[in-house]
């Protein structure tokens, strides 16, 4: 009974180490050049798994593949293990990225959504912003959507909204200037900073970016209020400081604007909302 069973413990533990030699083998390229691992041949690491394939297929092994194809290049090969695993943000993720070495940005996207790897899709985003706002903003609302339904924590949804924010200000100043459209964007722009800062209130820089979008919609009560709380939660910060001058400035009360603007100018005579206020005071 206990030679069995120490046979299987010695079988199990040898396929473990298999496992390991092999997984070494796939990735020794990634290693440092005089390391053991680094000297693993990759093919015999592939032919493990390959075995493993055809005789216990398991997720791990599936998805290892399909990494191992994408690597190489090799979409069609890893589309074929990725559609193989269970439903799974694992999963999700794979086809995105062999979507994204077949060149098709737009299922890529789908299932980066899917999944959701959140990076990826903000890097999309991104690289849609740069030129096309409006589009880039109806992604970034997808994924709102999405990662409030997974109940996600509150920071990432304080960081979307915030990102919603920039992209209406971006699509704001591609349309006429003071018209109503242009208008328009920039409330949705305060609607998403507002959301940010609520969210997240213990975030000077929601606060802020909140306060200034208040002032630029001529909102000064919302402006001076949410200035206010970013220079109550970092009594240090230049920009929240210089913004309560920017609001006194605003109402024609050029001396305080003065005094916030010597506070703030004494902190960091850099921050944006010094120079601003600067500006204003010439």
């Amino acid at each position: 009974m206990f030679l069995v069973l120490g046979f299987a413990i010695f079988g199990f533990a040898g396929a473990l180490a298999l496992l390991q030699i092999a997984s070494d083998g796939l990735y020794g390229d990634r290693a440092a050049t005089r390391s053991v691992v680094a000297g693993m041949p990759s093919a015999f690491g592939r032919r493990v798994y390959l075995f493993l394939d055809r005789v216990a297929p398991a997720p791990y092994v599936e998805a290892t593949l399909a990494r191992d194809a994408l690597r190489n290049g090799d979409g069609d090969g890893a589309s074929r293990y990725a559609v193989r695993l269970p439903a799974s943000p694992v999963r999700d993720d794979l086809l995105a990225r062999v979507a994204l070495a077949q060149h098709r940005p737009q299922l890529a996207f789908e299932y980066f959504l899917a999944a959701p790897d959140v990076a990826a899709v903000q890097a999309i985003v991104d690289r849609r912003a740069q030129y096309d706002p409006l589009s880039a903003y109806l992604l970034e609302a997808l994924l709102q959507r999405r990662v409030e339904r997974l109940r996600a924590h509150p920071d990432a949804l304080a960081e979307i909204s915030w990102r919603l924010g920039l992209l209406a200000n971006q699509t704001a100043w591609r349309e006429v200037p003071g018209s109503a459209l242009q208008s328009r964007w920039l409330k949705i722009g305060l609607r998403h900073f507002m959301q940010a800062a609520d969210i997240a209130p213990l975030s000077e820089r929601y606060a802020i970016a909140a306060a200034n979008q208040a002032d630029l919609c001529g909102d000064e009560l919302s402006a001076g209020a949410l200035f206010h709380r970013a220079s109550s939660l970092d009594p240090s910060s230049a920009d929240a400081i210089a913004g309560l001058g920017v609001v006194a400035f605003r109402r024609g009360d050029r001396g305080a604007a003065a005094t916030y603007l010597q506070r703030a100018d004494a902190l960091d005579p850099n921050a944006a909302m010094v120079r601003a206020l600067k500006r204003d005071l010439r």
